[in-house]
């Protein structure tokens, strides 16, 4: 089929692909591709712009910033998937029914979210809109939702609504992502709020798992939350560097390597693990 043959819909596709590929896009080059009139094009950003997928700019449009979101989230899950799904299925064995556990608002935990849905009589606190999402409609899991401040651009809540939300519980273990962990085991945030309130979560919970990839060490981001001797657990994948999991282990550090199997395109949804009674 040739362009000029393309239905609207197919060009609302295409030009929804530009816009997350390229971020903006122009009309006389819309209107050269599809072979189309530029009011045609108009008609097309002004239908996109409706639906809040763009915002039409002198000349063009630019992607809508949920929009714009939505792919950034989207593509931040796929980063490192199979090493999450690895995390995730590791820690799923530190859990019970019958817990009350803490979920933050990072990626991998969020996958771990996903491997909750055949575990029964579990209390799932957490910050996380994603998550909340996530575990809504699980039958055998009561999540409650912190309340504090949507963070600009993420799922998530903070501040000191959040903060205080956190004071009224008690919680068996606490499940956190890392944005980075450098090679002294310090624990990162790319966000201050962020870490205060994984700092805050740590205090209400008797034990406390960090899951994060082996691209997060060796790293830094902006705040500081902690460090990994301070925690119970550590779960990363097995492409750890032997040098890095050696010195981790000198200092005290409990850490599990999760094994990555290859072309495993099983999801965590629906398995059932060792610990799911």
């Amino acid at each position: 089929m040739g362009k000029n043959r393309l239905t609207a819909d197919h060009r609302m596709k295409e030009i929804r692909e530009l816009l997350e590929d390229k971020k903006s896009v122009v009309i006389p080059a819309l209107a050269e591709r599809f072979e189309v009139s530029e009011m045609t094009v108009r008609r097309d950003l002004e239908k996109l712009e409706r639906n809040n997928e763009a915002r039409r700019v002198h000349g063009g449009a630019m992607i809508a910033e949920r929009r714009a979101f939505e792919f950034n989230f989207k593509g931040k899950r796929q980063n490192e998937k199979r090493a999450k799904e690895a995390i995730a299925k590791e820690a799923l064995r530190l859990i019970e029914p019958g817990q009350r556990i803490i979920l933050d608002n990072g990626t991998t935990t969020l996958q771990l979210a996903a491997g909750l849905k055949n575990f029964s009589d579990l209390i799932v606190i957490t910050t996380s809109l994603a998550v909340a999402s996530e575990l809504q409609f699980t039958e055998g899991v009561e999540v409650i939702l912190t309340g504090g401040i949507i963070r600009r651009g993420s799922p998530d809540l903070t501040g000191v609504v959040a903060e205080h939300s956190l004071d009224l519980f008690s919680a068996d273990i606490v499940f956190q992502g890392a944005d980075a962990i450098d090679k002294e085991g310090a624990i990162y945030n790319v966000d201050m709020r962020l870490a205060q309130v994984d700092r805050k979560m740590r205090q209400c919970a008797r034990s406390c798992c960090i899951l994060a990839d082996s691209s997060k060490i060796g790293k830094t981001a902006l705040a500081r939350n902690g460090f990994l001797k301070d925690v119970d657990t550590f779960i990363t994948d097995e492409r750890i560097d032997p040098m890095d999991y050696r010195r981790f282990r000198k200092m005290g550090v409990n850490i599990l390597k999760a094994p990555l199997k290859p072309n495993n395109k099983r999801s965590l949804n629906g398995q059932q693990t060792s610990n799911n009674k």
